[in-house]
């Protein structure tokens, strides 16, 4: 019973956001006219509304551990990956707006990507290599100037609860690259809305932010360790029943 339970709450919250995302993809076309801080402010109100459905329908509530750690300055954040989740809730939590590196080929999704082209994202081409890392160091620089800050996922991917992917250097080659602190983001998101999992499970995230990471006078590798070190190690804390296996 409960399992068929949290199967319609979740088909229903899929339900909810589709409809939702479609209006509001449509909606964005009259925010375009607007400044760009009206305008993020304007299309970031769909992450919002999804937080709060997940919150109301599924039972996925969250808090925040950290936040006076988060400079009244241009920095790049590096987080965790374990979900959806976080790519919706970072984005309307954070005091300053957000600009993702994302896959070039996600503005061409239907009303999803409509929003996401309104917005000043750095779309690459992955196949592009060491161009597409040229391009996100250009396009990084002009945010940072502009007051924006950069997110990335050092892992490249979703990650499974309890599990570490491969740390890849793009976000601390951006940060020694343009001189800007670095703060490291642990969440432990998978617990409630898995990877590639219909079903959402009720329950508390942690969002725990670290203090700023200098990047001066540091290699791009040993920037991006001790990044890897702070999230690992506070993904123990935050969520220690699943790092319990030996493996871990």
């Amino acid at each position: 019973m409960q399992q068929a339970g949290l199967f319609l709450r979740s088909l229903l919250f899929a339900t909810i956001m589709v409809v939702a995302t479609i209006i509001w993809a449509l909606a964005c076309f009259l925010f375009i006219v607007l400044p760009y801080r009206q305008r993020y402010w304007a299309i970031s109100r769909w992450n919002v509304f999804v937080i709060w459905l997940a919150r109301h329908l599924c039972g996925i509530r969250y808090q925040i551990k950290g936040f006076e750690n988060l400079p009244d300055a241009p920095v790049i954040l590096l987080s965790k990956h374990q979900s959806a989740w976080e790519t919706i809730f970072l984005l309307m939590a954070m005091p300053r707006p957000l600009i993702f590196v994302l896959k070039k080929s996600l503005l061409y999704l239907p009303f999803f990507g409509w929003g996401l082209a309104m917005l000043r994202m750095i779309a690459i081409d992955r196949s592009k290599g060491r161009d597409a890392m040229a391009q996100v160091i250009s396009a990084g620089k002009q945010r940072l100037a502009d007051g924006q800050w950069v997110i990335m996922f050092p892992e490249g991917t979703r990650t499974k609860v309890g599990q570490q992917g491969q740390y890849k250097g793009g976000g601390a080659i951006l940060a020694v690259g343009t001189q800007t602190p670095v703060v490291p983001i642990a969440v432990n998101s998978g617990d409630c809305w898995p990877r590639n999992a219909f079903i959402k499970t009720p329950g508390l995230i942690t969002v725990s932010i670290g203090k700023p990471i200098s990047s001066e006078g540091k290699s791009p590798a040993a920037l991006m360790k001790e990044v890897e070190t702070w999230i690992e190690s506070e993904m123990r804390v935050i969520t220690p029943a699943a790092y319990r296996h030996p493996d871990h």
